[in-house]
């Protein structure tokens, strides 16, 4: 679509980095307010945890997408570094990215599970306009149908399926802000987030035509993302049977 947004004195803007950069600006503006307000952090001690998870999840993001297409950058290794042409597997990013976030939770004796739901809603619009990134710059894409949107990197109408996991993605933002607000126990809306990222990730998948079925017809994404979301599940169930046994110990 439009990968190379503008050029700046010769030095190029590319689509899919400047909406990675906008996710980071507006998801920290937002959760900076919220941690202050629910967890009386201060900016700075946001932004510290901000700056390592993001970092994380990019080297996470990009090493999942490497292994996952190692003939194609063993024959082209410089492709390694060329971020501005996308290739970053969410999977990978999230595991690496709650590996560092855990790590700097604990680190600085932050109440974990209320800290996880206050990130979680932010992980989802993060997302969500990250992958209008990918839209403009033509990765990440759909298989062909004769109502598509036109991608001239492909010379094809194709499912936009970025806009469809942005605009899930977007869905699920505004879910998790409701359900900080209805009393759930501590943790359970990060879990939330992990069992309906993964279900927004298996159906948008079977209209992407950028990855092969691995087996049974469903992609290494969509296993992945089954096993996430498992995850979350016993995670919920733990987090609720745990809130009842200490409800009714008092």
């Amino acid at each position: 679509m439009f990968p190379e947004i503008c050029r700046i004195g010769g030095v190029a803007v590319y689509s899919y980095g400047l909406m990675l950069a906008l996710a980071v600006v507006v998801c920290s503006f937002f959760l900076s307010r919220d941690a202050k307000k629910m967890l009386g952090l201060e900016q700075e001690e946001v932004l510290d945890l901000v700056f390592w998870t993001i970092l994380a999840g990019i080297v996470g993001a990009r090493v999942f997408y490497i292994i996952l297409n190692l003939k194609f950058f063993i024959e082209d290794p410089k492709e390694i570094f060329m971020l501005q042409h996308g290739g970053l597997a969410f999977q990978g990013g999230l595991i690496f990215g709650i590996l560092a976030a855990v790590w700097i939770i604990l680190r600085k004796g932050w109440p974990f599970w209320k800290t996880a739901d206050v990130i979680a809603p932010y992980l989802a619009l993060g997302h969500a306009i990250g992958r209008i990134g990918c839209f403009l710059n033509g990765c990440c894409y759909g298989k062909s149908v004769a109502w598509g949107i036109y991608f001239p990197v492909h010379e094809a109408h194709l499912h936009p399926t970025q806009l469809y996991a942005s605009a899930l993605l977007l869905i699920i933002y505004v879910l998790l802000k409701k359900f900080q607000k209805v009393g759930l126990p501590a943790g359970a809306v990060f879990s939330l987030y992990l069992m309906l990222a993964s279900v927004k990730r298996i159906g948008v998948e079977f209209f992407r035509a950028d990855h092969e079925a691995l087996f049974w017809g469903l992609s290494v994404f969509q296993w992945v993302s089954i096993g996430v979301f498992i995850s979350g599940a016993i995670l919920w169930f733990y987090l609720k049977g745990k809130h009842v046994s200490d409800h009714n110990d008092r």
